[in-house]
């Protein structure tokens, strides 16, 4: 599994000053990022048709964050070059063995007399003793939790900048109000925004989850453990760092640029059975893995876990771009705590991969019947009359038995193979409309959630009865979800599980909650129908 190479290092050292200067000359307002407006200024230029630089645009900015870092500007400048030199521009064309090396930075007409007044201009500036960077805005000063009607886009800089002032400004406001945090899930910080794109496995112990991540590597983690007895007994965050080492739960939890924070709530018992392995390695630079412990079956179930599983899960479920539930030929059954694990992947069906994994080890008409009966337990599990896409195949280091599989079986083994690895590759390039779309579902459930919480407020009496009042709309729960949802015309797909909400309003005071506040529901109204449209209007490519 291959992702295209920023070339920094296809780029000699010569060429990186020149890139550097005009990278310099390109980024408008100092804050090291190319923008859309700023790329149209600086490659019109180049004299390419708008087509070429439209492609340009595409290549570079892969993972659609909406601007250039210097990485990225380096590899539009050397696309230029080669659409200049005649060369199709096409998605290929960085991986297709091209020599960059030694590669002439493109002709950019007027760019030199340009950088020279824009230098002349800064000599003044600076002979009158003024700086110009006092002109410029501060970068952090959208982060103000001053709310008005419509975000100015002027200061953002990329679509994750935009969500995350939106957040700040509009949907956070709802959410403290509401005490969505204690309900939901915690309150969003910087990092949840600026993590790499995660995948879990999930799966009963023996699947070959910890193998999957290790055949993926090429490499072991720090901290891996693989046997046929259950041998992961956390969840392990597999991610890029420094160097080799394993960094406690507890620690990884307090750490501000991990998105981790929100684990606290499950308590000292489940930090202690986390932890984070770092590791240098060019796959993980864009992607997080996720390893679960095995999900247990038979008479381990009896004994219970220190904290709430299913609980951790759902969090992960949230925070996930692909989850991969991992079946073994020989442990189909589907256990009461995998179910329970199921169920609290709800909402994230767009999410789920089945892996079956270790196929070789049965033969072809075996094969036949154990893919049968993992769809027919699945679809009693899911509950859904949509077929879920099933992977078949053996992810490990070892060559596939063709004395099991035979020549058929190989080549299903491989295509599938290939078919997941290429559902893992989209991640990065998918990671801003996920991204996106998860901010969404999140602005929905806290509205439902503010129309729910106001409901119980509004139910409660005002003088007498009313710790009765209290537990007689705890007990009706669902028929106050019902009230809700007719009164404001809201989906009842979108509403939370009644069990779970019920369970933790128990410990909640009815009277102390808000009244509703139809400027704030407002708000994020205005957020979901104009400033997101408008957002992604604003970071498309800007050659379309």
């Amino acid at each position: 599994m291959e992702f295209d190479p920023i070339p920094i290092g296809s780029c000699s050292k010569e060429n990186q000053i020149i890139y550097q200067q005009w990278f310099n000359y390109a980024d408008s307002d100092g804050d090291s990022r190319i923008t859309g407006s700023d790329a149209t200024k600086f490659f019109a230029m180049s004299n390419l048709s708008r087509q070429d630089l439209k492609q340009v645009w595409a290549i570079a900015d892969s993972k659609r964050q909406g601007y250039l870092g210097f990485a990225e500007f380096i590899i539009a400048m050397q696309l230029i070059s080669l659409a200049q030199s005649g060369q199709p521009i096409t998605q290929d064309l960085l991986s297709s063995g091209v020599e960059l090396k030694n590669l002439k930075p493109p002709t950019m007409d007027g760019l030199d007399v340009l950088m020279a007044k824009k230098r002349h201009k800064e000599k003044e500036v600076d002979s009158n003793g003024s700086s110009p960077l006092q002109s410029s805005p501060s970068s952090s000063s959208w982060f103000s939790s001053k709310s008005t009607k419509r975000v100015s886009l002027s200061s953002v800089t990329s679509i994750i900048d935009g969500l995350k002032k939106l957040y700040i400004q509009k949907l956070r406001p709802l959410e403290a109000t509401y005490r969505f945090n204690d309900f939901v899930s915690p309150l969003l910080t910087n990092s949840d925004f600026e993590a790499k794109p995660m995948v879990m496995l999930l799966g009963q112990y023996s699947t070959g989850k910890t193998t999957f991540i290790k055949h993926l590597l090429k490499s072991s983690y720090p901290g891996a453990h693989i046997g046929p007895e259950p041998t992961t007994d956390r969840f392990v965050v597999v991610m890029s760092g420094p160097d080799e080492r394993s960094i406690p739960g507890n620690t990884v939890a307090v750490q501000a640029d991990m998105p981790f924070s929100g684990l606290t709530s499950f308590g000292t018992a489940f930090l202690s059975k986390f932890e984070c392995s770092q590791m240098p390695h060019p796959l993980l630079d864009h992607i997080t893995f996720v390893d679960s412990p095995g999900v247990l079956s038979g008479e381990k179930q009896r004994t219970q876990r220190a904290y709430d599983f299913t609980g951790v899960t759902s969090w992960f479920a949230a925070k996930c771009d692909l989850i991969l539930l991992l079946f073994d030929p020989h442990k189909l059954d589907i256990s009461d705590e995998f179910k329970r694990v199921i169920s609290s992947l709800r909402g994230h069906d767009d999410k789920i991969r089945v892996v079956l994994n270790k196929a070789d080890q049965v033969d072809t008409q075996q094969l036949m019947r154990v893919y049968g009966a993992l769809m027919w337990s699945l679809g009693k599990v899911l509950n859904t009359p949509e077929v879920m896409r099933v992977y078949i195949g053996s992810f490990n280091d070892k060559p596939i038995n063709d004395a099991v599989s035979g020549p058929i079986g190989k080549e299903l083994f491989e295509k599938e193979q290939e078919d997941l690895l290429s559902d893992l590759k989209d991640i990065p390039k998918k990671a801003c409309d996920r991204r996106i779309n998860e901010f969404v579902k999140r602005a929905r459930a806290a509205k439902i959630h503010a129309y729910i919480i106001s409901h119980l407020k509004k139910e409660m009496p005002a003088m007498m009865g009313k710790a009765k009042a209290q537990q007689k709309l705890i007990d009706n729960l669902a028929a106050a979800f019902g009230k809700v949802q007719r009164e404001f015309h809201l989906p009842p797909g979108d509403f939370p599980d009644v069990e779970h909400f019920r369970e933790t309003l128990s410990g909640y005071n009815f009277d102390k909650f808000e009244k509703l506040k139809p400027k704030m529901i407002q708000a994020v109204d205005d957020m979901l129908g104009y400033d997101i449209p408008n957002l992604l209007k604003s970071f498309r490519n800007p050659y379309d």
